[in-house]
Protein backbone atom coordinates (compact mmCIF):
# COMPACT_ATOMS: atom_id res chain seq x y z
CA UNK A 1 0.00 0.00 0.00
CA UNK A 2 1.43 3.37 -1.03
CA UNK A 3 0.20 4.89 2.23
CA UNK A 4 2.61 2.72 4.25
CA UNK A 5 5.55 5.02 3.70
CA UNK A 6 3.74 8.26 4.47
CA UNK A 7 1.60 7.45 7.49
CA UNK A 8 4.20 6.65 10.13
CA UNK A 9 6.49 9.68 9.72
CA UNK A 10 3.53 12.02 9.77
CA UNK A 11 2.10 10.26 12.78
CA UNK A 12 5.34 10.53 14.75
CA UNK A 13 5.71 14.20 13.93
CA UNK A 14 2.13 15.06 14.84
CA UNK A 15 2.10 13.14 18.12
CA UNK A 16 5.51 14.36 19.28
CA UNK A 17 5.24 17.97 18.23
CA UNK A 18 1.73 18.70 17.04
CA UNK A 19 -1.06 20.64 18.67
CA UNK A 20 -4.52 19.11 19.23
CA UNK A 21 -5.61 20.95 16.10
CA UNK A 22 -2.84 19.28 14.05
CA UNK A 23 -3.79 15.89 15.53
CA UNK A 24 -7.38 16.44 14.54
CA UNK A 25 -6.38 17.50 11.05
CA UNK A 26 -4.15 14.45 10.64
CA UNK A 27 -6.92 12.23 11.92
CA UNK A 28 -9.35 13.65 9.39
CA UNK A 29 -6.97 13.14 6.48
CA UNK A 30 -5.98 9.61 7.50
CA UNK A 31 -9.61 8.66 8.12
CA UNK A 32 -10.55 9.97 4.68
CA UNK A 33 -7.72 7.92 3.17
CA UNK A 34 -9.01 4.80 4.89
CA UNK A 35 -12.68 5.35 4.04
CA UNK A 36 -11.84 5.94 0.37
CA UNK A 37 -9.93 2.67 0.04
CA UNK A 38 -11.54 0.46 2.69
CA UNK A 39 -13.02 -1.99 0.23
CA UNK A 40 -9.56 -2.61 -1.27
CA UNK A 41 -7.53 -2.99 1.94
CA UNK A 42 -6.47 -6.37 3.26
CA UNK A 43 -6.16 -7.26 6.95
CA UNK A 44 -2.56 -6.04 7.13
CA UNK A 45 -3.50 -2.63 5.76
CA UNK A 46 -6.44 -2.34 8.16
CA UNK A 47 -4.19 -3.27 11.08
CA UNK A 48 -1.80 -0.47 10.13
CA UNK A 49 -4.60 2.08 10.08
CA UNK A 50 -5.78 0.66 13.41
CA UNK A 51 -2.41 1.38 15.02
CA UNK A 52 -2.24 4.88 13.56
CA UNK A 53 -5.78 5.94 14.37
CA UNK A 54 -5.71 4.51 17.91
CA UNK A 55 -2.70 6.68 18.70
CA UNK A 56 -4.24 9.77 17.17
CA UNK A 57 -7.68 9.38 18.72
CA UNK A 58 -6.21 9.70 22.23
CA UNK A 59 -4.99 13.21 21.38
CA UNK A 60 -8.16 14.74 19.96
CA UNK A 61 -11.26 16.37 21.40
CA UNK A 62 -14.71 14.87 21.76
CA UNK A 63 -16.16 16.47 18.64
CA UNK A 64 -13.47 14.95 16.42
CA UNK A 65 -13.86 11.54 18.08
CA UNK A 66 -17.59 11.67 17.51
CA UNK A 67 -17.09 12.44 13.82
CA UNK A 68 -14.61 9.58 13.54
CA UNK A 69 -17.13 7.21 15.14
CA UNK A 70 -19.82 8.34 12.72
CA UNK A 71 -17.59 7.70 9.70
CA UNK A 72 -16.39 4.29 10.95
CA UNK A 73 -19.75 2.96 12.15
CA UNK A 74 -20.98 1.58 8.83
CA UNK A 75 -17.66 0.30 7.44
CA UNK A 76 -17.60 -3.48 7.48
CA UNK A 77 -13.82 -3.79 7.89
CA UNK A 78 -13.25 -0.80 10.15
CA UNK A 79 -10.18 -1.07 12.43
CA UNK A 80 -11.27 -3.33 15.28
CA UNK A 81 -9.32 -1.84 18.18
CA UNK A 82 -10.29 1.66 17.13
CA UNK A 83 -13.96 0.71 17.08
CA UNK A 84 -13.67 -0.91 20.51
CA UNK A 85 -11.98 2.19 21.87
CA UNK A 86 -14.72 4.39 20.49
CA UNK A 87 -17.46 2.10 21.78
CA UNK A 88 -16.08 2.25 25.33
CA UNK A 89 -15.89 6.05 25.31
CA UNK A 90 -17.89 7.55 28.17
CA UNK A 91 -19.30 10.23 25.88
CA UNK A 92 -22.33 8.83 24.07
CA UNK A 93 -21.80 11.14 21.10
CA UNK A 94 -18.60 9.16 20.51
CA UNK A 95 -19.77 5.69 21.49
CA UNK A 96 -23.28 5.87 20.06
CA UNK A 97 -22.69 5.50 16.31
CA UNK A 98 -20.48 2.40 16.58
CA UNK A 99 -22.66 0.86 19.31
CA UNK A 100 -25.68 1.19 17.07
CA UNK A 101 -24.11 0.02 13.82
CA UNK A 102 -20.58 -1.34 13.78
CA UNK A 103 -20.31 -4.98 12.80
CA UNK A 104 -16.80 -5.05 14.26
CA UNK A 105 -18.07 -5.24 17.83
CA UNK A 106 -18.33 -8.81 19.10
CA UNK A 107 -21.07 -9.99 21.44
CA UNK A 108 -18.71 -10.06 24.43
CA UNK A 109 -17.75 -6.42 23.72
CA UNK A 110 -21.40 -5.40 23.80
CA UNK A 111 -22.17 -7.43 26.92
CA UNK A 112 -19.22 -5.82 28.72
CA UNK A 113 -20.36 -2.33 27.75
CA UNK A 114 -23.97 -3.09 28.68
CA UNK A 115 -22.80 -4.31 32.11
CA UNK A 116 -20.62 -1.29 32.87
CA UNK A 117 -21.86 1.81 31.05
CA UNK A 118 -24.82 4.13 31.57
CA UNK A 119 -28.33 4.18 30.17
CA UNK A 120 -27.44 6.12 27.02
CA UNK A 121 -24.98 3.38 26.02
CA UNK A 122 -27.55 0.69 26.77
CA UNK A 123 -30.12 2.50 24.66
CA UNK A 124 -27.71 2.72 21.71
CA UNK A 125 -27.04 -1.04 21.92
CA UNK A 126 -30.76 -1.83 22.20
CA UNK A 127 -31.43 -0.61 18.65
CA UNK A 128 -28.70 -2.74 16.99
CA UNK A 129 -29.77 -5.29 14.43
CA UNK A 130 -29.67 -8.91 15.52
CA UNK A 131 -28.52 -8.59 19.12
CA UNK A 132 -28.61 -11.93 20.90
CA UNK A 133 -30.00 -13.18 24.19
CA UNK A 134 -26.79 -12.63 26.17
CA UNK A 135 -27.02 -8.93 25.34
CA UNK A 136 -30.77 -8.44 25.73
CA UNK A 137 -30.71 -10.19 29.10
CA UNK A 138 -28.38 -7.47 30.39
CA UNK A 139 -30.30 -4.66 28.71
CA UNK A 140 -33.60 -5.76 30.24
CA UNK A 141 -32.03 -6.27 33.66
CA UNK A 142 -30.07 -2.99 33.81
CA UNK A 143 -31.98 -0.77 31.43
CA UNK A 144 -34.47 1.94 32.34
CA UNK A 145 -37.96 2.21 30.85
CA UNK A 146 -36.67 3.75 27.63
CA UNK A 147 -34.18 0.93 27.13
CA UNK A 148 -36.78 -1.74 27.87
CA UNK A 149 -39.17 -0.23 25.33
CA UNK A 150 -36.41 -0.04 22.72
CA UNK A 151 -35.50 -3.69 23.23
CA UNK A 152 -39.13 -4.74 22.93
CA UNK A 153 -39.51 -2.61 19.79
CA UNK A 154 -36.42 -4.15 18.14
CA UNK A 155 -37.95 -6.97 16.09
CA UNK A 156 -34.52 -8.36 15.18
CA UNK A 157 -33.43 -8.69 18.83
CA UNK A 158 -33.55 -12.20 20.27
CA UNK A 159 -35.01 -12.49 23.77
CA UNK A 160 -34.73 -15.34 26.25
CA UNK A 161 -37.69 -16.57 28.27
CA UNK A 162 -36.22 -14.78 31.28
CA UNK A 163 -36.02 -11.51 29.35
CA UNK A 164 -39.60 -11.88 28.12
CA UNK A 165 -40.78 -12.67 31.65
CA UNK A 166 -39.01 -9.60 33.02
CA UNK A 167 -40.54 -7.39 30.32
CA UNK A 168 -44.03 -8.76 31.02
CA UNK A 169 -43.57 -7.98 34.73
CA UNK A 170 -42.42 -4.44 33.93
CA UNK A 171 -45.24 -3.98 31.44
CA UNK A 172 -47.82 -4.18 34.23
CA UNK A 173 -46.97 -0.58 35.11
CA UNK A 174 -46.02 0.57 31.61
CA UNK A 175 -48.75 0.52 28.99
CA UNK A 176 -46.39 1.57 26.18
CA UNK A 177 -44.08 -1.34 26.98
CA UNK A 178 -47.03 -3.72 27.19
CA UNK A 179 -48.09 -2.80 23.66
CA UNK A 180 -44.58 -3.26 22.28
CA UNK A 181 -44.11 -6.62 24.00
CA UNK A 182 -47.57 -7.77 22.96
CA UNK A 183 -46.84 -7.08 19.29
CA UNK A 184 -43.73 -9.28 19.22
CA UNK A 185 -44.47 -12.45 17.22
CA UNK A 186 -41.87 -14.42 19.21
CA UNK A 187 -43.38 -13.92 22.66
CA UNK A 188 -44.04 -17.35 24.28
CA UNK A 189 -47.75 -18.13 24.40
CA UNK A 190 -47.93 -18.50 28.18
CA UNK A 191 -46.29 -15.10 28.66
CA UNK A 192 -48.57 -13.54 26.05
CA UNK A 193 -51.51 -14.81 28.09
CA UNK A 194 -50.00 -13.37 31.27
CA UNK A 195 -49.38 -10.05 29.53
CA UNK A 196 -53.01 -9.82 28.48
CA UNK A 197 -54.16 -10.68 32.00
CA UNK A 198 -52.09 -7.84 33.42
CA UNK A 199 -52.77 -5.31 30.69
CA UNK A 200 -55.31 -2.54 31.08
CA UNK A 201 -58.40 -2.55 28.93
CA UNK A 202 -56.95 0.36 26.94
CA UNK A 203 -53.83 -1.67 26.11
CA UNK A 204 -55.93 -4.70 25.22
CA UNK A 205 -57.99 -2.59 22.80
CA UNK A 206 -54.87 -1.08 21.23
CA UNK A 207 -53.33 -4.49 20.72
CA UNK A 208 -56.52 -5.64 19.04
CA UNK A 209 -56.71 -2.51 16.88
CA UNK A 210 -53.15 -2.76 15.56
CA UNK A 211 -52.76 -6.53 15.32
CA UNK A 212 -52.98 -8.57 12.15
CA UNK A 213 -56.28 -10.44 11.69
CA UNK A 214 -54.82 -13.76 12.79
CA UNK A 215 -53.27 -12.12 15.85
CA UNK A 216 -56.55 -10.40 16.68
CA UNK A 217 -58.21 -13.79 16.76
CA UNK A 218 -55.53 -15.09 19.09
CA UNK A 219 -55.89 -12.12 21.43
CA UNK A 220 -59.65 -12.58 21.60
CA UNK A 221 -59.21 -16.29 22.16
CA UNK A 222 -56.77 -15.76 25.02
CA UNK A 223 -58.92 -13.10 26.67
CA UNK A 224 -61.91 -15.40 26.51
CA UNK A 225 -59.89 -18.36 27.74
CA UNK A 226 -58.78 -16.45 30.83
CA UNK A 227 -62.35 -16.41 32.05
CA UNK A 228 -63.66 -19.63 30.50
CA UNK A 229 -60.86 -22.20 30.71
CA UNK A 230 -61.91 -23.26 34.19
CA UNK A 231 -65.52 -23.68 33.18
CA UNK A 232 -67.20 -26.53 34.98
CA UNK A 233 -69.17 -29.08 33.00
CA UNK A 234 -71.49 -29.91 35.87
CA UNK A 235 -75.16 -28.98 35.76
CA UNK A 236 -75.99 -25.45 36.91
CA UNK A 237 -76.58 -25.10 40.64
CA UNK A 238 -79.65 -23.52 42.15
CA UNK A 239 -78.54 -20.46 44.08
CA UNK A 240 -82.01 -19.06 44.82
CA UNK A 241 -82.02 -19.94 48.50
CA UNK A 242 -78.37 -18.99 48.99
CA UNK A 243 -78.90 -15.61 47.39
CA UNK A 244 -81.82 -14.88 49.72
CA UNK A 245 -79.64 -15.72 52.71
CA UNK A 246 -76.82 -13.51 51.45
CA UNK A 247 -79.22 -10.67 50.66
CA UNK A 248 -80.62 -10.79 54.20
CA UNK A 249 -77.11 -10.59 55.63
CA UNK A 250 -76.27 -7.71 53.33
CA UNK A 251 -79.41 -5.78 54.26
CA UNK A 252 -78.59 -6.20 57.94
CA UNK A 253 -75.02 -5.03 57.42
CA UNK A 254 -73.52 -8.38 58.40
CA UNK A 255 -72.07 -9.58 55.10
CA UNK A 256 -68.28 -9.68 55.00
CA UNK A 257 -65.18 -11.82 55.02
CA UNK A 258 -66.10 -13.44 58.35
CA UNK A 259 -69.41 -14.70 56.99
CA UNK A 260 -67.71 -15.94 53.85
CA UNK A 261 -65.26 -18.01 55.88
CA UNK A 262 -68.06 -19.37 58.07
CA UNK A 263 -69.99 -20.56 55.00
CA UNK A 264 -66.87 -22.13 53.52
CA UNK A 265 -65.90 -23.96 56.72
CA UNK A 266 -69.46 -25.22 57.04
CA UNK A 267 -69.22 -26.63 53.49
CA UNK A 268 -72.14 -24.46 52.38
CA UNK A 269 -70.90 -24.12 48.84
CA UNK A 270 -73.87 -22.27 47.36
CA UNK A 271 -73.76 -19.67 50.15
CA UNK A 272 -69.98 -19.41 49.72
CA UNK A 273 -70.31 -18.70 45.99
CA UNK A 274 -73.20 -16.28 46.51
CA UNK A 275 -71.23 -14.36 49.16
CA UNK A 276 -68.09 -14.24 47.01
CA UNK A 277 -70.18 -12.99 44.10
CA UNK A 278 -71.74 -10.22 46.18
CA UNK A 279 -68.48 -9.09 47.76
CA UNK A 280 -66.48 -9.13 44.51
CA UNK A 281 -69.13 -7.67 42.24
CA UNK A 282 -68.91 -10.56 39.77
CA UNK A 283 -72.17 -12.22 38.60
CA UNK A 284 -72.92 -15.42 40.45
CA UNK A 285 -73.00 -17.44 37.21
CA UNK A 286 -69.43 -16.36 36.50
CA UNK A 287 -68.21 -17.15 40.02
CA UNK A 288 -69.90 -20.55 39.84
CA UNK A 289 -68.25 -21.29 36.50
CA UNK A 290 -64.84 -19.96 37.51
CA UNK A 291 -64.59 -21.67 40.88
CA UNK A 292 -65.94 -24.99 39.64
CA UNK A 293 -62.70 -26.07 37.97
CA UNK A 294 -59.83 -28.10 39.34
CA UNK A 295 -57.38 -25.20 39.63
CA UNK A 296 -57.71 -22.65 42.44
CA UNK A 297 -56.55 -19.66 40.38
CA UNK A 298 -59.94 -17.88 40.18
CA UNK A 299 -60.37 -18.08 43.96
CA UNK A 300 -56.93 -16.54 44.42
CA UNK A 301 -57.76 -13.73 41.99
CA UNK A 302 -61.19 -12.93 43.45
CA UNK A 303 -59.94 -12.87 47.04
CA UNK A 304 -56.81 -10.87 46.25
CA UNK A 305 -58.89 -8.30 44.33
CA UNK A 306 -60.96 -7.44 47.42
CA UNK A 307 -58.16 -7.75 49.96
CA UNK A 308 -59.04 -11.04 51.64
CA UNK A 309 -56.31 -13.03 53.39
CA UNK A 310 -54.86 -16.46 52.80
CA UNK A 311 -57.02 -18.19 55.51
CA UNK A 312 -60.11 -17.17 53.57
CA UNK A 313 -58.67 -18.51 50.32
CA UNK A 314 -57.75 -21.80 51.97
CA UNK A 315 -61.25 -22.22 53.43
CA UNK A 316 -62.90 -21.61 50.04
CA UNK A 317 -60.58 -24.07 48.29
CA UNK A 318 -61.42 -26.71 50.87
CA UNK A 319 -65.16 -26.01 50.48
CA UNK A 320 -65.23 -26.76 46.75
CA UNK A 321 -67.27 -29.87 45.85
CA UNK A 322 -65.10 -32.94 45.45
CA UNK A 323 -62.33 -31.52 47.62
CA UNK A 324 -62.67 -34.02 50.46
CA UNK A 325 -59.06 -33.34 51.35
CA UNK A 326 -56.70 -30.87 49.70
CA UNK A 327 -53.08 -31.98 49.49
CA UNK A 328 -50.43 -29.91 51.22
CA UNK A 329 -48.63 -29.66 47.88
CA UNK A 330 -51.70 -28.06 46.27
CA UNK A 331 -52.10 -25.64 49.16
CA UNK A 332 -48.40 -24.72 49.14
CA UNK A 333 -48.52 -23.98 45.42
CA UNK A 334 -51.71 -21.95 45.83
CA UNK A 335 -50.22 -19.98 48.72
CA UNK A 336 -47.10 -19.20 46.70
CA UNK A 337 -49.19 -17.98 43.76
CA UNK A 338 -51.45 -15.96 46.06
CA UNK A 339 -48.50 -14.18 47.64
CA UNK A 340 -46.96 -13.44 44.24
CA UNK A 341 -50.22 -12.10 42.77
CA UNK A 342 -50.52 -8.32 43.07
CA UNK A 343 -53.84 -6.68 43.96
CA UNK A 344 -53.69 -4.52 40.82
CA UNK A 345 -53.34 -7.57 38.57
CA UNK A 346 -56.19 -9.35 40.34
CA UNK A 347 -58.43 -6.30 40.06
CA UNK A 348 -57.76 -6.04 36.34
CA UNK A 349 -58.73 -9.67 35.78
CA UNK A 350 -61.88 -9.27 37.87
CA UNK A 351 -62.74 -6.17 35.86
CA UNK A 352 -62.36 -8.21 32.68
CA UNK A 353 -64.73 -10.85 34.07
CA UNK A 354 -67.25 -8.15 34.94
CA UNK A 355 -67.04 -6.53 31.49
CA UNK A 356 -67.09 -9.89 29.73
CA UNK A 357 -70.27 -10.89 31.55
CA UNK A 358 -71.94 -7.59 30.67
CA UNK A 359 -70.90 -8.02 27.03
CA UNK A 360 -72.26 -11.56 26.88
CA UNK A 361 -75.58 -10.48 28.39
CA UNK A 362 -75.91 -7.67 25.84
CA UNK A 363 -75.47 -9.98 22.85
Amino acid sequence: MAANASLIPELEDVIQHGTPEKCADALTRITTLFVAGANRFNDEHVHLFDDVLCQLVAEIETKARAELSRRMASIANAPIELVRQLAHDNDISVAGPVLQQSARLAENDLVDIAETKGQAHLHAISSRQGIGEAITDVLVRRGNDEVARSVADNSSARLSNDAFSALVNRAEKDGVLAEKVGRRPDIPSHLFRELLMRATEVVQRRLLATAKPETQSEIRRVLAQISKELNSNVAPRDYTSAQRTVLDLHNSGKLGETELVDFAKSKKYEETVATLSALCGVPIESVDRLTGGERPDPVLILCKAVGFGWPTVRAIIAAQPGNKSVSSQTLDAAYSNFERLSPSTAQRVVRFWQVRQAHDEAR
